[in-house]
């Protein structure tokens, strides 16, 4: 991960194509070369090229990539003459690319021209959006990107258009700690029309049912201590897997998962169609009017109770699965059929209030936090390359947990009135009469009762997410970095 592979600064070349400046580029890339081929054979595979480029935030598939678009007599490696024709092919594309953006020929790339260009390919950006993209790339921070930085920034990133550089900063890792209630990513029209947009709703549909599987055991945990309390079910974690495990065996860890991964899919599909649509009546008639962050969080939130609304009666009975002792259901459909033939069809939108109340600050702190934290990044570290996985993840994991926490007593009223079965046309306590009932019998801390192992399952919850995200995304072949 050492800097010296970030910017290589001695791999520039001159702009002019003198002889004996294209000389001394070829000397600067024989040095190049030779501190990438690391076992001295004369070749550089792809094992070398993942460890001399390791600070530069790329992923294996365009690594591969770049092995792939030089190696022209099919060996699997880079010779010196295949090397340096790459990058000087690769040099000629960037220039193109360069020359584009530059709208005014004056040999800097303003934040103006980047949102014009991705504008112009079906892009839709904001011009704060197009600074940070910007601020990335701009190595002595004067808020333009000259030839030689856009050169050194894109030296050894097999990108070869505006809309995969556009990819950078969003949010395309699809992090699951167990709730829907985040604004949906942006996706250009080339991506939707392509299918590189279900491949990775696919693939981040994949890592959630796997992380939330892993995480099961600390969700139960959280359900039953939200809905029982302090006086009902005391003990630390530990113990209280014991409890668990004593009632119904090590399985019962895992009660009220099944349907908990099986509503993942259809909530991602209706809360993304719901999100384009509601764009789209927000634009009007201007279809290429970029929407701004408060728009985005208005939309996001309309579309997440949408999908919340469409799928809520499978909360209800992830609840009282999770909650069930044993013998008490014998699947899903029993457990509805009970629900249904004992409280009727009300009962699937118990707590429906305030889980649409909680869409609000959870939606607005993810996506507020997120961004602060992405903005606040790229400030401090101006002119380095991609991020990394590791910045994402942190920034996703924080914003998410900041999100959960502003909306966490909303979320427990709503749990203790999914849990609640009463009989057909029996009085149903109101939210504020179990939020009063909550306060005066365990004060404020109560409303946040089971919020230790919902913090505890955060970080294996993301780390599991970006694991499996990234081996499926692999698989239904969706590169961030590059096309599809």
């Amino acid at each position: 991960m050492g800097a010296q592979w970030t910017w290589f600064p001695w791999a520039h070349c001159q702009d002019s194509e003198s002889p004996r400046r294209d000389h001394e580029r070829e000397k600067r890339w024989a040095k190049l070369f030779d501190q990438l081929d690391l076992n001295k054979d004369g070749y550089i595979d792809i094992s070398e090229l993942r460890t001399g480029l390791a600070g530069r935030g790329l992923s294996k598939r365009s690594l591969e990539r770049i092995v792939e678009t030089g190696d022209t007599n099919k060996d699997g490696v880079l010779d010196f003459d295949e090397f340096t024709q790459y990058l000087r092919t690769h040099e000629k594309q960037l220039k193109l690319m360069f020359s584009r953006l530059d709208r005014n020929n004056d040999g800097q790339i303003d934040a103006a021209e980047i949102q014009h260009c991705l504008r112009s390919i079906g892009v839709d950006i904001s011009l704060k959006d197009a600074t940070r993209i910007l601020l990335s790339i701009d190595k002595d921070g004067n808020m333009t990107i000259d030839w030689n930085e856009w050169r050194d920034h894109f030296l050894f990133n097999p990108l070869t258009n505006m809309e995969d550089v556009a990819r950078y900063w969003k949010r395309s890792m699809m992090l699951d700690i167990g709730e829907q209630l985040t604004v949906p990513d942006e996706f250009s029209e080339e991506e939707k029309k392509s299918g590189y947009v279900w491949r990775q709703l696919m693939a981040g549909a994949m890592a959630g049912s796997v992380s939330r599987t892993g995480t099961a055991p600390l969700d139960r945990l959280k359900v039953f201590r939200q809905v029982h309390g302090s006086s009902d079910f005391k003990g630390n974690v530990l113990s209280s897997f014991r409890s668990m495990m004593k009632e119904g065996g090590l399985w019962s860890l895992w009660r009220g998962n099944g349907i908990n991964v099986l509503k993942i899919a259809p909530e991602t599909a209706i809360k993304f169609t719901a999100y384009e649509q509601i764009k789209s009546v927000m634009r009007g008639s201007n279809e290429t009017r970029n929407l701004r962050v408060h728009e985005r969080f208005v939309a996001g939130s309309l579309a997440g109770g949408i999908a919340q609304t469409a799928i809520y009666p499978m909360e209800v009975l992830k609840t009282r699965l999770t909650l069930r002792k044993t013998g008490q259901y014998s699947g899903i459909a029993d457990c509805a059929k009970q629900i249904l033939q004992r409280e009727g069809v009300t009962a699937f939108y118990k707590g429906y209030v305030p889980n649409m109340l909680a869409i609000v600050p959870y939606a607005g702190i993810d996506l507020a936090v997120y961004e602060t934290l992405k903005f606040s990044w790229l400030n401090r570290n101006r002119g380095l390359a991609d991020p990394g996985v590791m910045v994402l993840v942190g920034c996703g994991a924080v914003s998410s947990t900041c999100g959960q926490l502003a909306s966490y007593p909303l979320a427990l009223i709503r749990t203790r009135m999914q849990a609640l079965a009463l009989e057909k046309g029996a009085p149903k306590p109101s939210m504020l009469a179990l939020l009063h009932n909550i306060v005066t019998k365990e004060g404020v801390a109560g409303l946040y009762r089971g919020i230790s192992p919902n913090l505890l399952k955060v970080i294996p919850a993301v780390s599991v997410s970006y694991v499996v995200y990234e081996y499926t995304r692999i698989a239904l072949g969706v590169d961030i970095e590059g096309d599809t």
